[in-house]
């Protein structure tokens, strides 16, 4: 392959890479980061990628993104008192919306990762195995692992008191 042939798989793989990155990073800053990341890794490996660039290519987006969080400290530290919340405002309704997405934030991160490519990008268990480089069995129970976790989230709780699942 050439960088010609790179060109156009970026301009017609971009906007759907750039959505998976999305969803594992919840954060567009992030994900845009994490695709130039994964697509800069790509470039210089083009000449190697036989066949269909794009399971490669996620492989490396996934494979980066763990990395990061291996790698990366939030800056968070623990207290014994939890700051005053501000007055609620009209973010309040709009963040009532967002209920799956803190869900999915508070899911270990490889959890998150094979909820994201089972159900959003719509891939196999075998083709998530693959791109994660484990096994079915644990894409399998990360999978159940991750589905328990969000039956019993608050966020996602009915508002009437009734459960989910």
């Amino acid at each position: 392959m050439d960088a010609v042939g790179f060109d156009e798989f970026v301009s017609a793989r971009s906007t759907a890479l750039l959505r998976t990155a999305y969803l594992l990073t919840h954060d567009h800053s992030l994900a845009e980061d994490l695709l130039q990341t994964a697509l800069s890794k790509a470039w210089f490996s083009w000449s190697r990628i036989d066949g269909s660039p794009e399971p490669y290519v996620r492989r490396i987006l996934v494979n980066t993104y763990a990395t990061w969080w291996r790698r990366k400290w939030n800056g968070e530290l623990a207290t014994e008192e939890l700051p005053e919340r501000a007055h609620s405002d009209a973010s309040d309704a709009v963040s009532a919306g967002h209920d799956l997405w803190q869900a999915m934030e508070r899911l270990p991160r490889r959890q998150r990762a094979v909820v994201v490519l089972r159900y959003f990008e719509d891939l196999s268990e075998a083709q998530t195995a693959d791109l994660m480089s484990c096994s079915v069995g644990t894409v399998k129970s990360q999978l159940s692992k991750a589905l328990a976790k969000l039956r019993i989230d608050p966020a996602l709780a009915a508002s009437d008191g009734k459960d989910l699942s």
